[in-house]
């Protein structure tokens, strides 16, 4: 899952059965149950000496291979699986039924009957985006083209830079306007310097998907590749003066606030004052710029970059960003470069989960109105609600138990905890779309509008208190995260989710391990982490911690560091343990402070065995089973260069080696390959 700062995580087989919902309270241990999730998946063959994701989850691995359609299989995919069948469903019930005009109901149905007329897309071929790509071709000099950025901005795309609306992180009560750095068509600034061979192919991959859209725009070879070259020579020079994601992760070099005239001065060739108007802005008193050296560079490309390369970049950039929803040729080639190639994913996705992606992206909370009135109850969600108040009471002593804080930290720091709010399962206010227009009309149109509204609903805010009931996450999404902006926790419902069984089929160790560790007290843990620790307990970015101690927290997240960039991943790739350090000490965090709960219940005090586990066992195997996934190699690549979470397999092996239960659960002595010396085992909170 993920910390939210912003510019948050995994049928055929045994487990896809009448997916429920997990409740922590009334589950009991028994020396035996008729089915056991953690028997199915273990692969016994595998000592947990050795490895112990392996033998946890292996023997679901080995008998569920990766899909064609997919970059990766796990327990996301699992619970994804039965979610696409109720959004189906949801969606195919509101198209029959046509609902007035305005209304949830219509807005999906009409949006799933375009999205799945795949005739009618075909038919329509570059027609519905015609006047765009015209509109485009007719630019005769720069302010045409800062004309066509605005706009583009306003479809929601990151066009020459990124603009996202979010709490000053210096006044957490006031929404701002936050420049970015973007522009690039490759998923980071790396992709386009790194001289690896993976690396290298893909860059000539990119450059020849570039010719190939062009074409597809009916441009002959020589324009199209000239197009090309004068695109991708604009992309690295931008992706030269873009930071590395280890150095997105400091929140204070990362917020430069300036007012317009500041930031005129800084890029006076981009008259933001005029380009915020036409990106249909409130009134803008200052801006916080991300990256500043970003900007300057962008300057120097304003004034120097021929109007013909403005085009085919602008162009581009619109073709990209709307080719998935074109017709098949556009479709396909997008999907080549994007899917194929940087994920290695075979083959696409059938239609209707390609539909139900966009739906869920664009009209999620109207889907989830809906998904939590059929499927969810609010019995289920107070258990949970539960559940989280038990990681917080275990989290307030272990803060009052520490021995490397002083007692002036501990006071705020355990002040800043007690006002965490946790959002558990879905909002008590839904969003309102009822300004949203999706018709009977185009599809790619609808995809348009709805961007085009959600650009809006965010600029909206800018100037307007915060709402701090709002969530940033539908029910139904498999995933939560920490808003240090707000001191909150966000919990969907679809996150306690285990596809196949029944309450009185998981016994607690799985429940504490899988929902309290992996997402309740990782989510909270984002508040203590290496960002999160940097905001005090109303959300403003403030050093609240002695010296001395934000010296020992270092040293301890040091450690953490340099355990995972010792680990290799694919070839010479190593996990980049600087810019992972946020997420490798939530999971910590979690499995740590989960455990610490469940050792209050009365199965692990029993001590009793099921299936031949003990309670401990289960815990760290309940564990494993939270990050049951696996990638391929493509996918792997594309997330240790973008990514700031660690491989699957790691996100179970990492933090449990620094917990001396996991050694006394399996008898990990000195020389077992899961064996990590004492004074080597990282210990934060």
């Amino acid at each position: 899952m993920q910390a939210i700062t912003a510019p948050k995580v995994l049928l055929s087989g045994i487990l896809l059965v009448s997916g429920v919902y997990l409740t922590s309270c009334q589950l009991k241990s028994s020396e035996s149950t008729e089915r056991d999730i953690l028997t199915e998946i273990v692969d016994t063959t595998v000592s947990p000496k050795d490895d112990f994701f392996k033998y946890a989850v292996g023997g679901w691995i080995k008998k569920n291979p990766i899909p064609a359609s997919e970059s990766g299989w796990g327990i996301y995919n699992i619970v994804q699986e039965e979610t696409y069948t109720r959004l189906r469903t949801i969606s195919e019930e509101s198209a029959k039924k046509s609902g007035s005009a305005g209304s949830n109901e219509q807005k999906i149905g009409d949006f799933w009957y375009m999205g799945m007329d795949s005739a009618g897309i075909e038919k329509q071929g570059l027609t519905p985006v015609k006047a765009d790509l015209d509109r485009i071709a007719a630019i005769k000099d720069l302010q045409g083209v800062l004309n066509e950025v605005a706009l583009q901005q306003t479809y929601g795309m990151s066009t020459l830079y990124g603009n996202y609306i979010f709490q000053d992180e210096k006044n957490s009560e006031e929404q701002a306007l936050h420049l970015y750095q973007g522009g690039i068509g490759l998923p980071d600034r790396d992709y386009y310097f790194n001289t690896d061979s993976r690396n290298t192919n893909i860059r000539k991959e990119y450059k020849a998907h570039i010719q190939r859209m062009f074409k597809l725009l009916g441009n002959d070879d020589a324009t199209a590749t000239k197009n090309m070259e004068s695109i991708y020579a604009l992309e690295e020079n931008l992706a030269k003066n873009s930071r590395k994601i280890e150095a997105l992760r400091d929140p204070y070099k990362n917020y430069n606030k300036m007012d317009l005239a500041a930031l005129d001065k800084l890029v006076p060739s981009m008259k933001f004052t005029d380009l915020f108007a036409k990106m249909k802005m409130p009134q803008v008193k200052s801006v916080i710029v991300g990256q500043p050296e970003f900007l300057t560079a962008v300057e120097k490309l304003l004034k120097t970059t021929p109007i013909d390369t403005w085009k085919a970049y602008l162009t581009w950039n619109f073709i990209s960003n709307y080719a998935s929803e074109l017709s098949s040729p556009f479709a396909k080639e997008d999907f080549h470069f994007y899917r194929t190639v940087l994920r290695g994913v075979k083959e696409m996705k059938p239609r209707w989960k390609r539909v139900l992606d966009a739906e869920e992206r664009l009209l999620g909370d109207a889907l989830g109105q809906l998904f939590v009135k059929n499927y969810y109850s609010e019995k289920t969600k107070k258990r949970y609600e539960e559940l989280v108040k038990n990681i917080f009471s275990t989290y307030k002593e272990r803060i009052e138990k520490l021995d490397w804080m002083s007692d002036s930290t501990k006071k705020k720091a355990l002040l800043k905890l007690s006002t965490v709010m946790s959002k558990v399962s879905y909002p008590d206010k839904w969003k309102d779309f009822s300004t949203l227009d999706i018709k009977r009309d185009s599809y790619v149109q609808n995809i348009m509008r709805a961007n085009q509204w959600w650009y809006l609903y965010e600029v909206n805010k800018i100037g307007k208190p915060v709402d701090k009931t709002e969530w940033g996450m539908t029910p139904q999404t498999y995933n939560a995260y920490y808003n240090p902006s707000n001191n909150e926790i966000v919990l969907p419902a679809a996150v306690f989710f285990v596809a196949g069984f029944n309450d009185d089929q998981l016994d607690d160790a799985v429940i504490y391990a899988y929902a309290g560790g992996s997402t309740i007290g990782h989510e909270i843990t984002h508040g203590f982490d290496d960002q999160g620790r940097q905001f005090d307990e109303k959300g403003n970015l403030k050093d609240w911690w002695t010296k001395k101690d934000g010296d020992e927290y270092n040293k301890r997240a040091k450690g953490i560091i340099e355990q995972y960039n010792a680990y290799t991943v694919l070839d010479s790739m190593h996990v980049r343990g600087e810019a992972t350090q946020g997420e490798n000490i939530a999971d910590l965090g979690g499995a740590v402070l989960a455990l610490e709960a469940f050792k209050k219940t009365e199965q692990y005090k029993s001590g009793k065995k099921i299936n031949g586990f003990t309670p401990l066992q289960r815990y760290f195997l309940g564990w494993a089973l939270a990050w049951m996934n696996q990638s391929r190699n493509e996918a792997l690549a594309n997330q240790i260069m973008t990514d700031v979470h660690a491989p699957s397999f790691l996100r179970v092996n990492g933090p449990i080696v620094n917990m001396d239960e996991f050694y006394q659960a399996f008898d990990i002595k000195p020389g077992d390959k899961m064996y990590r010396a004492p004074e080597k085992r990282v210990k934060i909170w």
